[in-house]
C-alpha cells in the first residue's frame, strides 16, 4: 500500500504558552539521518506517540519515534491537561453498536485510562504538576438533569466517587454565580501536559527508544514482511508503523483522514495572582469544564494562575487577538478578574470524530492508528498507546473493542467539510443558548 504525503512542512517551535515558559529543559533530539531498521516506527511525539514508545520499549521492542517538528508540538503540548474520566460522546452511541458486555468492557478500559496516567507519573516520576479532581458544571437547570442522569449511568456502570453538587455547594467549590449545579468526580485531576509529554518521552528513551526531531514522514509502504518509511534524510524499515500524528495528520494520511476534523481552541494563562486568591476561586484545585456542546474549560496553574480555554473554531480561523476574545469569555464566568492581566494566549488543533469517540484501527496488516480523541486525549492517548503496544505483541482483543466502533466520515468532502462542520455546530451552540 504505498503512500505518499502532497508535501511537507519546514519542522516548527511551538507557539510561545504558559506550557512552553514553564517546560523542564530539554535537548533537540537529532533528526533521522540515513536508513535503518527497528522493531516498531512510531509517527508523532504526542502523548500517544510516546506512550506507545514507552509501553513498547519495556517489551523489549527496538522503537524509532519520528516527529515532523519537536517532543510535544501540537495539542499534547497546548492543550488544557485536563484528565476526564469517560468519553466525550457518553455511553449511549458505544450502547448502540455494542452488546452490554462489551460496553462494559468498552468503559473500564476508559477507566484505566485513567488509572494509567497516574500510575505513569508515579512509576516514572514525571513531574508534571498533577492535582487531583474534575469537575463538571452547569450553566442552566436543564444541563443540571443532564449531570445528574450522566452520574446515574457511571453508577450503573461501577464508577464510584461521584459527587452531584446542588448550586450552593457548586458556587462555594467555584467561585462563580454562572454555575448553577456540577458533578465533582476525585479521580480526575489536571496536570501541565507538555511535562507529562517530556516525561513520557524521556521514560521511553530510558526504555530504549529513539526519538528523532525534525524527521516528517514523507510515505510509507507496506511489503510482505513489514513497512518502509520515507523521510527527508533516510529511510525506516520497520515490522510495525503505529500512526499517532492526530489531528496534524488528517491531510497526510487520506485514508484515516476523512474520519477525523482537527479545529481550533484556545487558552489564556493570566498574571499570577497568589496562592490565597488563586485557591478563593476555586478551592479543591480541580480542573473544571462546562457542558455546553461547544464548551469552555478552566483551571488553576502550579504557580497560581488561571488558565482559561475554549472558543472552539470549527472554521479554523483564529480569532483576531486571542487574548481578548478569551479574556472576555473568562470574565464572563468570573467578573472578579477584570484586575488581571493575560500573561499568555495560545491555540492548536484537537481531533474530533463524527460520533466524538476515539478512533482506533489498522491500515493493512502492519499499520495501527489512534486518533480523534475528542477533548479526552490526557488519558485515552497514554491508553491508545499502551493497546498498541498489546497489538504488536499480539494481543489484540482490547485494541480490537475500541476498533470495532464505526466512524463516518465527515460529509462534504475536502472542500465541503469545513464550512458543513462550522453550520452543524452555529445550531450546537444555539442549543447551549437555550
Amino acid at each position: 500500500m504505498p503512500f505518499a504525503p502532497p508535501h511537507s512542512q519546514p519542522a516548527q517551535t511551538p507557539p510561545r504558552s504558559w506550557y512552553t515558559e514553564s517546560a523542564h529543559p530539554r535537548a533537540p533530539r537529532p533528526a533521522l539521518d540515513g536508513d535503518t531498521t527497528t522493531d516498531v516506527c512510531v509517527v508523532g511525539a504526542g502523548m500517544t506517540g510516546t506512550a506507545a514508545a514507552l509501553h513498547l520499549a519495556e517489551r523489549g521492542y527496538a522503537v524509532r519515534v519520528l516527529e515532523e517538528h519537536v517532543i510535544g508540538f501540537g495539542a499534547s503540548g497546548r492543550s488544557g491537561g485536563q484528565l476526564i474520566a469517560g468519553f466525550a460522546a457518553g455511553l449511549e452511541p458505544i450502547r448502540a453498536q455494542l452488546g452490554p458486555a462489551e460496553v462494559q468492557a468498552y468503559w473500564d478500559l476508559g477507566e484505566e485510562a485513567v488509572s494509567l496516567v497516574k500510575d505513569l507519573i508515579r512509576r516514572h516520576n514525571i513531574a508534571c504538576d498533577f492535582a487531583p479532581g474534575h469537575v463538571d458544571v452547569a450553566l442552566k437547570r436543564r444541563q443540571v438533569r443532564e449531570l445528574e442522569e450522566t452520574a446515574e449511568d457511571w453508577a450503573r456502570m461501577g464508577y464510584r466517587g461521584l459527587q452531584v453538587w446542588d448550586r450552593a455547594t457548586t458556587q462555594s467549590r467555584i467561585a462563580s454565580s454562572r454555575y448553577v449545579g456540577a458533578v465533582h468526580d476525585p479521580g480526575g485531576g489536571h496536570l501541565h501536559p507538555l511535562n507529562y509529554t517530556l516525561g513520557l518521552a524521556e521514560a521511553a528513551e530510558r526504555a530504549g527508544a529513539m526519538i528523532h526531531d525534525s524527521t516528517p514522514m514523507l510515505g510509507f509502504e507496506e511489503t510482505d514482511t513489514g513497512i518502509v518509511v520515507r523521510t527527508p534524510h533516510g529511510t525506516v524499515r520497520a515490522r510495525w508503523l503505529i500512526l499517532c500524528g492526530n489531528a496534524y495528520l488528517w491531510r497526510t494520511v487520506p485514508a484515516i483522514g476523512s474520519r477525523i476534523m482537527p479545529v481550533g481552541t484556545y487558552i489564556i494563562a493570566t498574571a499570577p495572582m497568589g496562592a490565597a486568591r488563586a485557591r478563593a476561586m476555586i478551592p479543591g484545585n480541580e480542573g473544571v469544564s462546562d457542558v455546553n456542546f461547544v464548551l469552555n474549560y478552566f483551571r488553576l496553574s502550579a504557580d497560581h494562575r488561571m488558565l482559561f480555554g475554549g472558543r472552539v473554531s470549527y472554521s479554523r480561523v483564529e480569532p483576531s487577538s486571542v487574548a481578548q476574545a478569551m479574556r472576555r469569555t473568562m470574565l464572563g464566568a468570573f467578573p472578579d478578574l477584570s484586575d488581571v492581566p493575560v500573561d499568555f494566549a495560545w491555540g492548536g488543533y484537537v481531533g474530533i470524530t463524527v460520533n466524538r469517540l476515539p478512533h482506533f484501527g489498522r491500515l493493512g496488516r502492519h499499520t495501527l492508528f489512534a486518533q480523534g480523541f475528542s477533548g479526552h486525549g490526557v488519558g485515552l492517548t497514554s491508553l491508545a498507546g499502551r493497546l498498541m503496544a498489546e497489538v504488536v505483541a499480539g494481543q489484540e482483543e482490547r485494541f480490537d473493542l475500541f476498533a470495532r466502533i464505526r466512524h463516518l466520515p465527515f460529509p462534504g468532502g475536502r472542500l465541503l467539510r469545513t464550512p458543513m462542520l462550522v453550520a452543524a455546530m452555529a445550531l450546537h451552540r444555539v442549543r447551549d443558548w437555550l
